[in-house]
């Protein structure tokens, strides 16, 4: 009689999904953005904690950021992209490159105000702005932090902003319209301008 020596993990396709899974993991970047040392007072004289701030994404339209705490640096870190890793989240881009729209964001005493640029226009923005935009895979737009310096408020501000971007297709769907309807033919006021003017 004939054994079926397949395992039966590849019949289900479970080693197909385990192979996505750790090819998703191995695209993921991350990038240390703000290490803050903490030091506790105590009977013996100080004892000093760490606490890292990490951004993380695949740089084709994924991001998410995370912050850890522990009495090591590398395991601050490790914490924190993990919980990164956690808490990623789509945003919709424009060719790939830039925002569809401009939008701003607030959180505690941070706001960001971000601005969709033409190509060849880079990444104009502060430290902890740059390094979302980075990782994002954004490579056109121009940011600007208004209020606190602070990075973990200019990063959740920053993501707050992300979060309102919606591509034309997402508003098409939602008003239950074509995307043409929405969108309009880009470069009209420029071709009119130029009759204008000639």
């Amino acid at each position: 009689m004939a054994r079926n020596t397949r395992n039966p993990r590849d019949q289900r396709g479970g080693g197909r999904r385990r192979d996505n899974a750790s090819r998703e993991e191995s695209e993921i970047q991350e990038k240390l953005v703000h290490i803050n040392r903490v030091a506790k007072v105590v009977k013996g004289g100080r004892r000093f904690g760490f606490s890292a701030l990490v951004i993380v994404g695949d740089g084709k339209g994924r991001v998410g950021h995370g912050s850890g705490k522990a009495r090591e640096v590398p395991e601050a870190i490790r914490k924190a992209t993990e919980s990164a890793k956690r808490s990623l989240q789509r945003v919709p881009l424009r060719e790939g490159r830039t925002l569809h729209h401009d939008v701003d964001g607030r959180f505690g005493a941070g706001r960001v105000v971000l601005r969709s640029a033409p190509a060849g226009t880079g990444i104009i923005a502060g430290g902890p702005m740059r390094a979302v935009f980075e990782m994002l895979g954004v490579s056109d737009v121009v940011a600007k932090s208004i209020g606190t310096s602070n990075p973990h408020n200019m990063i959740k501000a920053t993501f707050a902003a992300l979060t309102h971007c919606a591509s034309p297709r997402q508003i098409a769907s939602k008003r239950g319209k074509k995307v043409g309807d929405i969108v309009g033919r880009r470069g009209v006021g420029e071709e009119a301008r130029e009759a204008i003017d000639g």
